[in-house]
């Protein structure tokens, strides 16, 4: 989150005017005249040395993210069963993998269509691999369609739910209920049964829980991953994802 200069120089003024006066005692309480000297002093000395702003903004940062992968992990504890072991979520690579990997995805984001090569990759090479996937629709009502389809289609038909999803977000063009019913009777899923799988109930609550999750873990966008301790937001490529993955198996954590 960035903090403004005119913000810095007033948090700064106000920052001395209460420490001097509480170094030097009670007496010594400035007058409006005296403040503003002060506060002229602190503006031109920082305007000679711009890089102490830089260090602030650079701490506060640290601060920040410190603050939110802290709040993340409380999070990834608290909903660790809901994240990592949820019976409602398709599994892709090792189901009993070494290590989970945990993608919130959207079948219309871009990012998750590139991204979906680095995962393809990384359990074609890596055997002990588990990847959860959390269906995500966050991109507007063809997304929310195209995986209410996805959802019924995993719920009936579990073991071609890979195929399904890899044609889906490999596809072109936008993903839609068409698109999405269309592959799933290409696979031989039946029309009538899935669209009766898709009113039921638990496919409503299964998207509000994972909205519910997300907001939990801070997550917004897709795509967005949970590994270990952490959650990793972006596609980020295959090298980032598996230096994460290695210190997971080493230490437990992301970061070793």
């Amino acid at each position: 989150m960035a903090i403004s200069l005119r913000k810095l120089l007033l948090h700064t003024a106000v920052a001395a005017a209460v420490v001097l006066p509480a170094a030097t005692g009670p007496a010594a309480a400035f007058d409006d005249a005296e403040r503003a000297e002060i506060e002229t002093i602190i503006h031109d000395y920082l305007l000679e040395n711009p890089e102490l702003l830089l260090e602030v903004q650079e701490a506060l940062t640290a601060k920040q993210v410190a603050a939110q992968r802290a709040q993340q992990q409380d999070a990834i504890a608290g909903q660790s069963e809901n994240i990592f072991e949820s019976p409602a979520d398709p599994v892709l690579g090792n189901p009993e993998g070494s290590v989970t990997v945990v993608e919130f995805f959207d079948y219309n984001c871009g990012f998750c269509k590139r991204a979906m090569t680095d995962m393809v990759s990384m359990m074609e090479s890596d055997s002990e691999l588990k990847f959860v996937l959390k269906e995500f629709p966050i991109l507007g009502p063809d997304s929310e369609a195209a995986h209410r389809v996805a959802f019924a289609f995993n719920d009936l038909h579990p073991e071609k739910y890979t195929e399904f999803h890899l044609r889906l977000l490999g596809g072109e063009g936008r993903a839609n209920e068409e698109t999405a019913m269309r592959i799933a009777t290409d696979l031989g899923a039946d029309e009538a049964a899935l669209r009766k799988q898709m009113a039921d109930d638990s496919v409503s609550e299964r998207i509000r829980n994972t909205y519910e999750l997300a907001n939990a873990l801070g997550i917004s966008g897709t795509p967005a991953y949970v590994i270990g301790d952490e959650v990793v937001s972006g596609a980020l490529g295959q090298e980032v994802l598996s230096t994460k993955i290695a210190n997971v198996r080493e230490c437990g954590s992301t970061v070793c």
